[in-house]
C-alpha cells in the first residue's frame, strides 16, 4: 500500500469534482474546492473520519468492498479504478463487466434523479447503486450477500423477493428472470458467475430448471409494471432501461404519468423514504 499516493490521489479527485456533478447544492459560502470529505465519505457509505485518515497518510488499508465504493463516490473511469486498487495495495477486478464498478456515465444520470426510483443493474440483476426513492420501494438492496445479491437468485430462492409482484404476474416475471440470466450467461460463459448462478438455481428450483430448458433469451425489462409496497399498495409505473454498451450494466428508472394514482403515490414514497434515511441517520 502507497499512503502517499492513495492520499493525494484521492484529494486530487476530490477536489476536480464539482458539487452540481452530483446534484448537490453549492451553497454561498462554500470555501472548498470540488467536494468537500464528508460530501465524499457519505457518497461512499463510510465515515468522515475514516475517510479523512485516508487523505491523512493514517488510515488502515482500505478493504475491496471500500475501494468499490470509493470509486462510485468519486467517479472513477476504469483506468483510474484500476490505480486506486493497485496504490491500495490490491489487486483490481480483471473484467469491470463482472466488478461492483458503475458506469460513470450511468452515475451521472443517477445522480440528477432524486423524485423518482432509479437503480443500476449488472445483467445478474445484482443491484450496484440505488436512490433513495428506489431503496424505499424495493428494498435496500445492499444487505445482501453472495448468490443472493442477485435478484435471479432470490427471486427463485426467497419466496418474500415475489411479494413485490401481484401474482398473476408471477410466471411472466419468471420467464423475464431467466431469459436475461440465459442472455448474461451467452455472453459471459459458463465458467463465469452466470454459470454459477445456473447451476446452483438448476438445483435449488423446479420452475427455474424447466425454464432453462427452453432457452428463451431476453435482456428487456417490461415498460409498464404494477409494484406492490407494503404500505402504499399497488403502484402503477413505467419502467425505462438505459444499457451500457456492452450491455453488462442498467439504469432502471419507474415512473408515472403526472396526475395518476401512480404519481400521488411516489409522491408519498418521497415523504416516506426520507423519514427513514433520517431515522438511520440517528
Amino acid at each position: 500500500m502507497d499512503r502517499a499516493a492513495l492520499a493525494d490521489f484521492l484529494r486530487r479527485r476530490r477536489e476536480a469534482m464539482q458539487p452540481e456533478d452530483l446534484g448537490l447544492p453549492t451553497g454561498a459560502r462554500r470555501r472548498t474546492r470540488g467536494l468537500r470529505r464528508e460530501e465524499v465519505a457519505s457518497l461512499a457509505v463510510m465515515s468522515t473520519d475514516y475517510y479523512t485518515r485516508l487523505e491523512q497518510r493514517r488510515g488502515p488499508q482500505p478493504s475491496e468492498h471500500m475501494l468499490a465504493s470509493l470509486a462510485r463516490a468519486l467517479r472513477l473511469t476504469g483506468d483510474e479504478r484500476t490505480y486506486l486498487y493497485r496504490i491500495a495495495g490490491h489487486n483490481a477486478p480483471v473484467s469491470l463487466s463482472a466488478s461492483p464498478h458503475v458506469a460513470p456515465a450511468l452515475l451521472r444520470v443517477l445522480d440528477r434523479l432524486d423524485d423518482t426510483p432509479a437503480l443500476v443493474l449488472t445483467d445478474l440483476g445484482e443491484t450496484l447503486v440505488q436512490n433513495r426513492m428506489a431503496a424505499a420501494l424495493l428494498g435496500d438492496a445492499s444487505k445482501h450477500t453472495g448468490l443472493a445479491r442477485s435478484a435471479i437468485y432470490r427471486w427463485f430462492t426467497d419466496p418474500a423477493e415475489r411479494s413485490i409482484y401481484p401474482e398473476a404476474d408471477h410466471a411472466r416475471q419468471s420467464r423475464a428472470q431467466v431469459a436475461n440470466l440465459r442472455a448474461a450467461h451467452g455472453l459471459r460463459g459458463p465458467r463465469s458467475r452466470a454459470g454459477e448462478l445456473v447451476r446452483a438455481l438448476q438445483k435449488a428450483n423446479e420452475e427455474f430448471a424447466e425454464l432453462w430448458a427452453r432457452h428463451e433469451v431476453a435482456q428487456r425489462f417490461e415498460d409498464h409494471k404494477t409494484l406492490i409496497h407494503p404500505e402504499l399498495g399497488a403502484i402503477e409505473l413505467d419502467c425505462q432501461a438505459l444499457f451500457t454498451e456492452d450491455q453488462s450494466q442498467t439504469l432502471l428508472v419507474l415512473t408515472a404519468p403526472p396526475r395518476t394514482e401512480g404519481h400521488e403515490k411516489l409522491q408519498l414514497l418521497a415523504v416516506l423514504g426520507l423519514d427513514r434515511f433520517t431515522e438511520a441517520e440517528h
